[in-house]
């Protein structure tokens, strides 16, 4: 390769042999069985077995092209390539050739143009009549996928046998799993139907495994490393903190509660993430860590990702320790400088227990005393270091991380691997699931009167629009605009509010604050509401333009009404009629779990998009397919401990192809594994 040609493969990722060779097809087409030259029909693809009977090129003539005869025992046709001088010295009389094309009448011959051209062996011969599955790779403007094709095919029998072999035969006859070279052939040249499944199941399985063994490694050594104050809930503890909540927890809290418990006893840090749909129960839980880390006398912090979700989290806390001796304090940004002066002296010096705050917790200027454990709200909405800046004031402290965003479990195991995972699965009594409904242009008028038959009765709304101010850009409604005209039209006589992102915190809390307290019917907005925001007396959330939300963002949004004892209503407005939209937000409509909702929307976006790569980046799969090898995800899960536990630095001889491929991909993350 040239420089140029080098330049161009970059831009597809590929600097090496060994990017080359791992460039997989991401479909197959099929290539339909051999037909006799007699038998060939004009205008359609086809393919043909035969013989090189005649070639003819003249160099001298700029761009002449190459013209051969092939033949087979019915007749023969005429073969033009253009542009491919490079095969003038490859073609031979009497090779065997399989040619792959559109067939046009030249004359009184048929022709094949710039076929697709593969040159037959002896071994060959029995197959190269059959179907055959034409693999079809990532390309670009100036690299086609018949170049890629054609350059890997080239390679393939030089580095075969130079394959790094990860497992021993008796493991991969046990997991019924190809070694790597038949693997990488198959999936290259596949021959048969089946062929290119099996291949992509061995690629998917390793680098799962891969991806498993590095996450185990790193848990192993971050546990025989990192030390943490043990905190032990006892019977005593227990008892005063579910008092003090003045509820009783569902089975599937107690159960978590129950493994939160577990972690904060041990002698290395808590780093588990909970997880559970809009209303389970989460910050109660998370409250009672909180408290029983300030029982034994050591503080925590609670994170939120906005100014309004931790004046929420706080007001839930003063709800529950309104008479209680636990000191707390809420720190948010845009504080006078005194007070925030006065509020971090009285952390560092030990007299706050419990700190709500937002990124404020961050900055330098704040310290802690004994900081015990760490609760992060909406985790996703923060970096890896963000997280890691928190937990780190002071000593290794508990962590707990929360997401009301229900991430599916393959992703879980993938992106959060790191982290123990607890699932709330049960929604408190008196919960009762958001009826949710697709209106479509024919319907909005009898959408908008079922709205002010909900606001005559009492109830409150939530309109959610895309965009704060209209775009030149984007046809779409924006909230600020559609406040005035449906306070002017469709709800005319009903008070309306704005809220976006825009506006300042003390404006956005004012407006809160009046919508909570009823003086506002109808709250016009962003998906700033996505979040934090619980007013029980809301029952309805309309929502234009669907289609261009998230699955999951959508389940969030309607996580915000019905939380009342009310019914909650959720119409789903858009004027596209695409098929596979509307079908997209059926999965809503007929479904109210949020992990459901979560694998869909995983199935339509992938994880990049549904965790945001800003906050994770790329997971790094390039073969396996989540949510649909989940069953591969859990082999390679398992398999991944079991070599932890018996291997903890892959000493053994049987894993050295695995420690070394770990540490090529994984050099900065394990280099005590190179060095160690």
């Amino acid at each position: 390769m040239g420089p140029l040609r080098a330049e161009q493969l970059a831009g597809l990722g590929i600097r090496t042999v060994r990017d080359l060779i791992q460039h997989y097809p991401f479909r197959y087409g099929a290539q339909e069985a051999a037909r006799p030259i007699a038998d060939l029909v004009e205008g359609h693809n086809v393919t043909v077995v035969g013989t090189l009977a005649d070639v003819r090129y003249l160099p001298h003539r700029r761009r002449a092209p190459i013209r051969a005869l092939v033949e087979d025992e019915t007749g023969e046709c005429e073969i033009l390539w253009f542009q491919s001088a490079y095969l003038a010295d490859k073609l031979n009389l009497g090779d065997r050739l399989r040619l792959h094309g559109k067939a046009r009448l030249g004359g009184d011959m048929f022709q094949l143009v710039n076929p697709q051209t593969e040159w037959l062996r002896e071994q060959d011969e029995k197959s190269s009549t059959e179907e055959r599955l034409e693999p079809v790779y990532p390309a670009s403007m100036e690299i086609t996928s018949r170049q890629l094709k054609r350059w890997i095919r080239a390679i393939l029998p030089g580095v075969l046998g130079e394959l790094p072999e990860l497992h021993a035969p008796l493991f991969l006859r046990e997991r019924r799993l190809p070694t790597i070279s038949t693997a990488v052939q198959r999936i290259h040249v596949p021959r048969r139907n089946g062929d290119a499944q099996i291949a992509r199941r061995r690629l998917a399985y390793d680098e799962l495994l891969l991806m498993q063994l590095a996450i185990a490694l790193k848990r192993e050594q971050r546990r025989r490393a990192a030390r943490a104050t043990p905190i032990e809930v006892s019977p005593e503890i227990d008892r005063r903190i579910r008092r003090r909540l003045r509820f009783t927890f569902t089975g599937a809290q107690d159960r978590v509660v129950a493994e939160i418990a577990a972690d904060l006893a041990r002698p290395y840090p808590m780093n588990r993430l909970l997880q559970g749909d809009v209303g389970a129960g989460k910050t109660a839980v998370a409250l009672y860590a909180a408290l029983a880390a300030v029982a034994r006398r050591m503080q925590t912090a609670i994170m939120a990702p906005t100014e309004v979700l931790a004046r929420q989290h706080f007001a839930n806390v003063e709800r529950y320790l309104a008479d209680s001796r636990v000191r707390r304090v809420l720190l948010v940004g845009g504080l006078p400088i005194r007070e925030r002066r006065r509020i971090c002296g009285a952390i560092a010096d030990g007299q706050i227990d419990l700190v709500v705050g937002t990124h404020a917790l961050l900055e330098r200027g704040v310290t802690f005393a004994s900081l015990g454990v760490v609760v992060i709200d909406e985790q996703h909405k923060f970096g890896v270091r963000q997280r890691s800046t928190l937990r780190h004031k002071g000593l290794e402290a508990h962590l707990l991380t929360m997401s009301a965003t229900p991430i599916p479990r393959s992703l879980a195991m993938t992106a959060f691997g790191e982290l123990d995972i607890s699932v709330i699965d049960e929604l408190p009594p008196g919960r009762m699931p958001v009826a949710t409904r697709l209106v479509r242009r024919h319907q909005v008028a009898e959408a908008w009167a079922f709205v002010r038959r909900q606001l005559r009765a009492g109830r409150q709304v939530f309109v959610v629009y895309p965009l704060v101010e209209e775009s030149d850009t984007l046809p779409l409604r924006a909230a600020a605009r559609e406040a005035d005209l449906l306070a002017q039209d469709q709800l005319r006589g009903h008070a309306v509010g704005l809220l976006h992102g825009q506006m300042k915190p003390a404006d956005k809390h004012a407006v809160m604050e009046r919508f909570r307290a009823r003086k506002l019917q109808v709250l016009v907005a962003t998906t700033v509401i996505e979040v934090g925001l619980d007013v029980p007396n809301a029952t309805v959330m309309v929502i234009h333009h669907a289609e261009r939300y998230g699955l999951s963002q959508l389940h969030q949004l309607r996580g915000r009404i019905g939380r009342g004892g009310y019914e909650g209503h959720c119409l789903l407005m858009t004027d596209v009629d695409s098929l596979s939209s509307r079908r997209r937000l059926e999965v809503l409509v007929r479904s109210s779990d949020g992990f459901e909702v979560a694998e869909e929307d995983l199935r339509h976006r992938g994880p990049g998009e549904l965790l945001g790569v800003q906050q994770h980046g790329d997971i790094g799969l390039r073969v396996a397919r989540l949510p649909d090898d989940f069953d591969l995800l859990e082999l390679a899960a398992g398999d991944a401990r079991q070599i932890v536990a018996a291997d903890p630095q892959l000493r053994r001889s049987d894993r050295a192809a695995c420690r070394a491929e770990l540490i090529r991909l994984h050099r900065h993350s394990l280099a005590w594994l190179d060095s160690g």
